[in-house]
């Protein structure tokens, strides 16, 4: 019988290298996970300590942290916020508004942990302090993200899709706005030169309807803004009634990079800058290109004005050095031409206000409309259509 040789034993340790490898990572990245979550709590703490200095409080009813393994999910149930006033007017104890949300869920993936994303559940109530909730704001969906932490964030996007805000009086609701979807975005942008960095800001508002505010915005219409913010000193989070007040002593402008409104037939864009009175009152001059604009004037009440004749008070205030009897006169003299024709043009003083936009701009076109092309000037608070006043503005600070 014949005798085999025998095979030498191979080691066992090559075997087990793999699966030791990948349970010591799991149970490195397990403790990685779980050290990331106990740090929630004192980064929480830490922003909660820099916005109460901004001016809002923050609290959670509830707080929780879940997502293992690859991210953070930090839920706050009943949360609140009170934004706290800082003027000189008002101690920095008082807190006259107070919101409640439902619930914040925060994501953070803890390969990318500068990154973070919010959903927001409605709805949303706004009270003063110690009186019954004044406001409701309620969503289908909220999120926003923020990029660039834990510093000064470089992105920040806001996205609610059909947002609509109530109003109570007594026990009654009052709808004040509503909208089929709206987005705000904001980042950092260089500067040239020395200047500090800017903010360009991009809003988007889809079948938007404000009421109680301007009879121009009571119908839906879209709007895409683009702004260009200079004279912010820093990015910390801080009052805005004080953020525009540095802007102000700044010099700081709102640079109107794109704008463009439709309401209907009704189409305006415009470009320009505003800047800030030492009084808080936007002041500056947009130029203007309308189309439609006769869908709107009823609205603006330029026609109004034109049917009750015009006072010399009106006209001081809108057009100094126009006389009232030299807009009056015209209609008498209408009358005494051909009788009743005064009367005529003050029924139909749509057509009169038109025709006197037209004659404050120049022809052009827009979006290959017929379209004027005028100034839209702020002024102490003013909103004036060439001498006609179809606006007031309250101050930012």
């Amino acid at each position: 019988m014949a005798d085999f040789p025998i095979s030498p034993r191979r080691p066992l340790w090559p075997v087990l290298l793999l699966p030791g490898v990948v349970v010591l990572a799991a149970l490195a990245w397990s403790a990685f996970w779980l050290f990331s979550a106990s740090q929630v709590d004192r980064i929480a703490d830490q922003w909660r300590a820099r916005e109460a200095a901004a001016g809002r409080s923050y609290d959670c009813g509830q707080r929780s942290v879940a997502g293992f393994p690859f991210r953070l999910e930090v839920r706050c149930e009943n949360a609140t916020v009170a934004l706290t006033s800082q003027t000189a007017q008002q101690a920095a104890t008082q807190t006259p508004l107070t919101a409640k949300l439902a619930e914040i869920l925060v994501v953070a993936s803890l390969y990318q942990p500068s990154l973070l994303i919010a959903e927001f559940k409605g709805p949303a109530s706004f009270a003063d302090r110690g009186q019954p909730v004044s406001m409701e704001l309620n969503w289908k969906t909220a999120r926003s993200s923020v990029a660039g932490l834990p510093g000064t964030p470089e992105r920040v996007a806001l996205v609610f899709d059909e947002p609509a805000l109530d109003g109570f009086r007594g026990d009654t609701r009052v709808p004040l706005a509503r909208a089929r979807h709206a987005e705000l975005h904001g980042r950092q942008r260089e500067a040239a030169g020395a200047e500090p960095r800017q903010l360009e800001v991009d809003l988007s508002l889809d079948g938007t309807a404000v009421q109680d505010l301007h009879p121009l915005l009571a119908d839906p219409f879209d709007a895409h803004l683009r702004l260009l913010i200079s004279g912010l000193k820093d990015f910390r989070p801080k009052p805005w009634p004080q953020r525009f007040r540095e802007i102000q002593a700044a010099g700081g402008r709102i640079q109107f990079e794109q704008a463009r409104i439709q309401q209907g037939d009704m189409v305006a864009v415009a470009t320009g800058s505003l800047g800030l009175t030492p009084q808080g009152y936007v002041d500056g001059e947009l130029q203007m290109v309308a189309t439609g604009l006769d869908k709107v004037i009823p609205k603006l009440g330029i026609d109004k004005m034109l049917e009750q004749g015009v006072s010399q008070s009106t006209l001081d205030r809108l057009a100094p050095g126009v006389r009232a009897n030299d807009v009056n006169n015209v209609l008498g003299a209408l009358d005494r031409a051909i009788p009743g024709l005064g009367q005529v043009v003050r029924k139909n003083a749509n057509v009169a206000a038109v025709a006197g936009i037209d004659a404050l701009g120049q022809e052009t076109t827009l979006e290959g409309r017929p379209a004027r092309a005028f100034p839209l000037r702020f002024v102490e608070g003013a909103v004036m259509l060439g001498p006609l006043k179809v606006g007031q503005t309250r101050p930012l600070f």
